[in-house]
């Protein structure tokens, strides 16, 4: 619709230039209410209608012009009486939200920005901002974890602790890419959230889903497990597993569960004995499925029979555990995954020099993956913290703390505190149960730090990292396909000491930070 003062006020869920998202959350006044505006720039002008708030837990959404100050006035639907007014100069290409609720008594605002009126009501801001930003601690974590990633591929100058743990235990090398699932989840929660307020529908969301995970499949099935370097093509050695069909699969699922189950109100300023833990109960399908995906795995972990190896077997097999079971790597992970794909699996696992191994063994295999699942769903659960307590940061830090203490207490009661003494080891080969609820403790303590020194002080902006953590579809395919050519690498003369590596390894990864810098400069972003 176009008022009267010349702004344009639209229902169409694209922006465009000096426009901004509005919505109108009526939680629980038992009428219909009308809102009616104008600008400040529209001398002496009729107010117009603007929208129509069904009542109780009903919302509107709407475009509006940031050109001008609106001012506005909410009035019932069946009594024509004003119940407050209001004035907001709307930031562009902002998401802003107005909450309609009955206050306890007129003198008792529900927060610090409301419209008081004598029946008792309140209209509620979420703030005066001028233009909301995305949260530079997601892309600052992002970028972390990403750029630890290529420094880690690149050979992390040698050193034993940035290499992968041979099974059992933990070294920096295996902490990174949990990280990066975990915070996949939390951009699911963020992103799609504004998808529909944008109004995009499930359909278009489902195709969106569909896209990416066949994408990513792709890249990871056709261009990451061969390279010119490796000679002729040839189906009998390639991996069929990957590092981008696993996080395209978790993708996808957490992304399903997201849009089916994912896309409700939270009505957190209502008092409930269950508001504590409301991010929780509101989104009671998507923790059924997650505890019924744990479940298959402990099952298949734990009860599945392997053919000459114990019931529950979690080791290396080679000579580890006296010699007695050779040929058992990787337990019921290892061998359905040798159902699945023959030798189309990964040859050298981190388990193979030391423990002499020589079954093939994948850690991005079929079971792993149920528990990558997992550690995303940790990450959509700090989303959803985000979206429920948005504004109230250090109730969100304590959320996030609250989580980072059960998630430890569990992992420490599962591995008993040891290496390989525990009911569950902490494995990234297996990505056991015990490895996930450890990376998830620090996931919520890693991001909880990045969001108290980048969004709430404001320290920091996340430079350098935010630039890789902006384009990092890119900055992975290309390290992993053009990484072992010049300038990123080269033939290393030194062989004996760690410093000619080390320096390559600062050097290919410094690179690809400089390319997402300069990528970021002239805007572009690869998206999929």
């Amino acid at each position: 619709m176009t008022g009267s003062c010349g702004g344009h006020l639209s229902s169409e869920p694209a922006l465009k230039m000096d426009q901004a998202f509005l919505t109108f959350h009526n939680q629980l006044l038992d009428e219909e209410v009308r809102v009616f505006y104008t600008s400040d720039y529209c001398y002496k002008c009729v107010y117009q209608p603007l929208v129509s708030v069904k009542a109780r837990n009903s919302s509107a959404h709407l475009v509006i012009s940031t050109k001008f100050t609106l001012m506005m006035r909410l009035e019932s639907q069946s009594r024509n009486e004003t119940y407050c007014r209001w004035s907001q100069k709307y930031g562009e290409g902002g998401d802003y939200s107005v909450w309609i609720k009955k206050l306890e008594a007129p003198s008792n605002p529900a927060c610090t920005h409301t419209v008081e009126i004598p029946l008792g009501f309140a209209v509620e801001d979420s703030g005066p901002k001028p233009k909301p930003t995305r949260l530079r601690s997601l892309d600052t974590f992002r970028g972390f974890a990403l750029t630890a990633m290529v420094f880690v591929n690149y050979g992390g100058g040698g050193y034993w602790f940035f290499q992968h743990a041979p099974w059992n235990g933990l070294t920096v090398a295996d902490l990174v890419m949990p990280w990066f699932v975990f915070i996949i989840g939390t951009s699911v929660v963020l992103a799609f959230r504004s998808m529909q307020k944008r109004g995009v529908t499930r359909l278009q969301m489902l195709r969106k889903i569909t896209w990416r995970t066949v994408v990513l499949l792709l890249l990871g099935f056709c261009f990451l497990n061969y390279s010119p370097r490796d000679g002729p093509l040839s189906w009998s050695w390639l991996r069929v597993p990957g590092v981008l069909q696993r996080l395209g699969f978790t993708y996808f699922v957490l992304s399903l569960l997201q849009t089916f189950w994912g896309l409700v109100e939270s009505p957190q300023r209502e008092h409930h004995w269950w508001n504590p833990i409301q991010d929780v109960l509101l989104y009671w399908p998507q923790w059924l499925t997650i505890i019924l995906l744990e479940t298959l795995w402990l099952c298949l972990t734990f009860l599945m029979p392997v053919p000459n190896c114990p019931t529950g077997y979690l080791g290396p097999g080679g000579i580890g555990d006296d010699g007695l079971h050779p040929n058992c790597t990787g337990g019921a992970a290892g061998y359905i995954d040798r159902l699945m794909f023959g030798d189309n699996m990964y040859r050298w696992p981190t388990c193979r020099e030391l423990y002499r191994t020589t079954q093939p063994f994948d850690p991005e295999g079929v079971l792993g993956t149920i528990n990558s699942v997992v550690m995303g769903f940790m990450g959509m659960q700090a989303g959803k913290i985000l979206i429920t307590y948005k504004g109230e940061n250090f109730r969100i830090l304590g959320r996030f703390l609250v989580w980072a203490v059960v998630l430890g207490i569990s992992a420490a009661i599962l591995s008993k505190c040891t290496r390989d003494g525990g009911f569950i080891p902490v494995n990234k080969n297996l990505w056991s149960l015990s490895y996930v609820t450890c990376m998830g403790c620090f996931s919520f303590l890693l991001l909880g730090c990045v969001y108290f020194v980048t969004d709430v002080k404001g320290w920091w902006g996340g430079q350098p990292f935010t630039y890789p953590g902006m384009n990092s579809i890119l900055v992975y395919v290309g390290h992993s396909l053009l990484g072992f050519y010049f300038p990123f690498s080269w033939e290393m003369r030194s062989q004996q000491t760690h410093w000619e590596w080390l320096l390559q390894s600062l050097w290919g990864t410094a690179l690809w930070v400089l390319i997402a810098y300069l990528l970021y400069r002239k805007k572009f972003f690869l998206k999929i």
